[in-house]
This record gives structure tokens, sequence and C-alpha cells, in this order.
């Protein structure tokens, strides 16, 4: 077949350089060679046993058949009460979506908002898909440069600055992916309050909830004012908190009628999420929190460890992440994109990490802190030397 002849929508959209580093990584190993893996964005925990035994005793019972569009009532009541509990939020179970993943559900609240040549606001660094989604809808990127200095977190006046008659969206992440940065309520409430000028809607990805530290704490945009909620469609999941990257398993939160085109969008795409690890889902949110809270405490001590180490590196800098687990480090002095220091990194000194043009800021790489504290260490280590190389 004739690339060409492929869809102008799938021909402007960029693979993902995540899934290129891990294959690359994959390839060294099989190769015989040890690889010191840096790049992961899941928990290497596994998933608790009261959830795989919940999605298991579903299979036994015979839950394998379709759901509503929007997922098992069950899960769907346990969902409203958890936003509730934790982040002071009525919602009606109508308004909530079960998805096939994160991902999904920040692709289906696009698709559900945004028209051909409508602008979405999406601040630098930002997750490596949210501009790839907001293209695929058809939309236009608009890309807002944060600082290390200001945590990489956008301020209100950047935001109104880069609004137009044409903007429709905002993308909010916090915790974020890649740098870790949590917004403080103020700083959300600042947001919000530009946003509400133009009713500008936010979608508020959420996954990273859980995982804050240094008295950090999750504030969901939502929650300052129902002005504000009416705006907003949360987008969160299972993945990071529950270790269960692999069920793909995520939902939306939002207003009435944006939560009716979402689900209707999904009964048109996969129909449900999994019937089966939808109970798994509802285990994890009405079963024992442990996990997470021990999970959240080994993520802590591991931040605390890598920083302590990346701070003594020269010719890089690293602001100290109050969220999510990842470190993205400023590499500008070393005088490399950061596709070209990736690739030396992992050829010759057997690290691998992400490169920072995959999230917008091409003298960064981001590490990951989700995997064991000897990998973490001996990574560090390679990567120290790789930096006192240059």
């Amino acid at each position: 077949m004739d690339p060409d002849s492929l869809s102008s929508r799938v021909q402007g959209v960029t693979p993902s350089l995540t899934l290129a580093v891990t294959n690359q990584a994959k390839a060294l190993r099989a190769q015989g060679d040890e690889v010191y893996g840096l790049a992961g964005g899941e928990p290497e925990m596994d998933t608790p046993d009261h959830i795989k035994a919940a999605a298991a005793k579903a299979l036994q019972d015979g839950k394998t058949k379709y759901t509503p569009a929007a997922g098992i009532p069950e899960l769907r009541e346990a969902i409203a009460s958890k936003l509730h509990a934790d982040n002071g939020l009525e919602y009606d179970p109508k308004q909530i979506c079960v998805t096939s993943g994160g991902k999904q559900a920040c692709m289906n609240a696009i698709m559900a908002m945004c028209d051909e040549g409508d602008e979405v606001i999406i601040p630098a660094p930002y997750w490596v898909s949210y501009p790839e989604m907001v293209r695929l809808c058809g939309a236009e990127p608009v890309i807002v440069e944060t600082t290390e200095e200001n945590g990489w977190k956008m301020t209100a006046d950047q935001f109104e600055e880069a609004m137009t008659p044409r903007t429709k969206m905002v993308i909010i992440n916090s915790p974020g992916n890649p740098t870790g940065a949590v917004y403080s309520e103020e700083e959300l409430r600042a947001i919000g309050e530009v946003a509400s000028y133009e009713d500008i809607i936010i979608l508020s990805d959420e996954i990273y909830e859980k995982l804050v530290y240094d008295g950090h704490k999750h504030v969901s945009i939502a929650s300052i004012s129902e002005e504000l909620k009416s705006l907003t469609v949360i987008c969160h999941g299972f993945a990071k908190a529950y270790s269960m990257t692999g069920w793909r398993l995520g939902y939306t939160a939002a207003p009435p009628e944006l939560a009716k085109a979402i689900a209707k969008i999904q009964s048109h795409t996969t129909s449900n999420a999994t019937t089966f690890a939808q109970y798994g889902a509802l285990a994890a949110l009405s079963g024992p929190q442990d996990f997470v809270d021990d999970m959240v405490n080994e993520y802590d001590v591991r931040r605390q460890f890598v920083y302590a180490r990346l701070s003594a590196i020269p010719n890089v800098s690293v602001h100290n992440p109050g969220g999510a687990f990842y470190f993205f480090v400023n590499c500008e002095p070393l005088g490399l994109k950061s596709q070209n220091l990736c690739d030396k990194l992992l050829t010759r000194y057997k690290v691998a990490a992400v490169p920072g043009i995959a999230f917008g800021h091409d003298s960064s790489v981001r590490l990951s802190y989700c995997t064991t504290l000897d990998v973490i260490n001996e990574g560090i280590t390679r990567f120290e030397e790789f930096c006192r190389a240059h």
C-alpha cells in the first residue's frame, strides 16, 4: 500500500517515542544486554490480589456479556462515591462513563467537544498523547511553554495570552507527566477564572491524583466552584494508583450533556470497557486502600533518593516533583538534542530514558522511578557517568 493513500489525519500524527524507547530497550535485552530501564510509565508492582480475585470471580460467574456503554451501574456509583469522598464533588452516576483506559477517557472528551479548526491549549511539557489526540479530532493544539523556574506550570496570564476566538478547551494535568508538577488550589482558581471568561472547557487529567509527596495536595479544579465544575470534564483511571495499566480502565465525570455525548461516542467505538475487568475496578474502589498508601510511601523514598543523586550531577538541573513518578531533567548545558542524548545513553550506557522532545521540550529527558531501587541506583550512576563524560 502506498503510504500516501493513508488518511491525512493519521499522516499528521507522530508515533509514540515512549513506546519506541521501550522497544529499543527490549531489543537490546533480547541480544543479552542488561538494560537499566528508567523510561517506564507504569508501576512495577502487581495488581493487588483482591482486585484480581474480583475479576476472576466475575469471569467464573459469567460476567462476559456487553454492559451499558457507560459501564456497569455498580462501578459508576462507586466512582461517584469516590469523587464525593476524595474530592468533595457531587456527580450523579449518569454523569460517569467508564472507558477503556484513561487514554480513551481523554480521547472521548476531546472528540465530544472539538470540531475542525478549534484550538486546544496545552501546557508544555505535556503527556505525549495530548497533541496527537487533538490532531486526530481535527482540532489544533496550541502549546504554552512553561519553565523549570515556575515548577513547569502554566500561569493564568500565559493561558489568557494564548486564548483566541477559536479556543475550545484547555488541558490541565495535575500531578503531571512528565514533570510531576502539582498545581495549587490558588493556581487552579486563577486558571479557572480565565476559562470562565469565554466558557472554555477544562479537561482535567487526574490519573496521578494519589501520587503526591512533600505535603502537596491534589486539588480537582472542578471542586473549586459550581461554575468550574460545569466547565470541567475529569479524566481519570485505575492504572497508576492500583497498578492496573494493562487492565485498560478509566473514566470521565462530566456535565450531563457532555457525559451523554461521551457515552454516545463510546457506544460506537469500544461499545463498553471489558466487562469482567470492571468488577476488578469496583473491588479497587470498594476494597482496602493500604496498597495505595504503601506504594506512595515507597515512591516517596525513591523520589528523595533520585533527587539527591540528580542534584549532585554537574551540567544538569532538576525540579523536585511534587507528584507522579518522574523526574524531568534539564540537560541543556550538555549541548545535545534529547533524542541524540537518549540514543547515546541507551547504546553506550544501557540506560533507557525518554527524550524530552516527546513532551515538547527538547533539552530535557524524563527519568522514571517506578522500578526497583537497585535498577534506579545503577541507572542514575550510569546517567551521571554519561553527563560527566560530556
